[in-house]
């Protein structure tokens, strides 16, 4: 079994159909299938809830959607990480990518564990992925 660090982007577009979707869909499938353990900083949890907010608010998903949703989210196994185990490493990747903590911290956890961090955030991938090719574009990703 393979391990992927995978963020709130690609979780998302499991959730709510959208550019993409069906590329996460492969991720999920692979998970599902046991060829993969999904892990993640406990900030993923949050981030999660956050963007099922946003969409009920500004994008008229249902609160009986969002609730279906979260309980999908919640129903998949994860290696959850504490951020506080992963903050000092987190905060220096920040400052020398100039990225956001949050971003850092799923970056931080891929080189601890030692396997590639799924995203499909453009411009983290395009900031970092020189030097971090473990940080991978949810398009680019083969299972």
């Amino acid at each position: 079994m393979k391990d992927l660090v995978i963020d709130s982007s690609v979780v998302i577009k499991w959730i709510v159909p959208q550019a993409c979707s069906k590329k996460a869909g492969e991720v999920l499938t692979v998970y599902q299938a046991g060829g993969l353990r999904l892990l993640a900083p406990d900030l993923l949890n949050a981030e999660v809830g956050n963007i099922l907010w946003k969409y009920h608010s500004f994008q008229g998903l249902t609160k009986s959607d969002v609730q279906e949703a979260l309980e999908a989210f919640k129903d998949l196994e994860w290696s959850i990480t504490p951020s506080n185990l992963l903050l000092d490493d987190a905060l220096n990747l920040a400052i020398d990518y100039r990225r956001t903590v949050y971003d850092s911290l799923f970056i931080a956890l891929a080189l601890r564990e030692g396997c590639q961090l799924v995203t499909a955030d453009e411009r983290l991938v395009n900031a970092v992925s020189q030097k971090l090719p473990q940080v991978v574009l949810l398009s680019s990703w083969s299972g």
